[in-house]
């Protein structure tokens, strides 16, 4: 049985970047930066209160991917057309204002939503995150119902 998620991947189009966005503006730990005998670059970060979790940057490419892919991949990032996941926050009006600060591109400021309040940033290659401060009905099935129509 799966217990949990440890790795998800988020394509970057350079890898120097991609660490100065994670690690100099989020504040990530650099988790693993190693080359694999087949020449990828397995670099891994993730949030310091989150130590088992690894976010996989990845730049589209051999050997992976074929060009014809690689270039797909390109393409939808250029769009702004990925995301890469949601990021929990003890208090996200404190983080915008954190990551602003610090040039974090915000696509929506933080806003009063059924679950909780939630802000929506971009990085620097276009993928998008949600970040979301829960509150007690995030996870709760009913609450999320009476709140959204239904999903089927």
């Amino acid at each position: 049985m799966i217990t949990k998620l440890g790795v998800a991947t988020a394509y970057v189009s350079d890898y120097d970047q991609a660490l100065d966005f994670f690690v100099g503006k989020l504040g990530f730990e650099l988790r693993t930066d190693v080359m694999m005998e087949n020449g990828f670059r397995w670099l891994t970060v993730g949030p310091p209160a989150s130590p088992e979790f690894q976010l996989n940057l990845t730049v589209p490419g051999p050997p992976m991917h074929d060009e014809q892919t690689a270039a797909a991949l390109r393409e939808l990032m250029a769009k702004g057309a990925l995301s890469s996941g949601a990021w929990n926050t003890d208090d996200c009006r404190a983080t915008y204002e954190q990551y602003k600060a610090r040039g974090v591109e915000f696509i929506q400021e933080p806003a009063d939503r059924p679950y909780g309040v939630e802000a929506v940033f971009r990085d620097d290659f276009g993928n998008w995150y949600s970040l979301n401060e829960l509150n007690d009905k995030a996870l709760d099935q009913q609450a999320m119902a009476e709140a959204f129509e239904p999903g089927r």
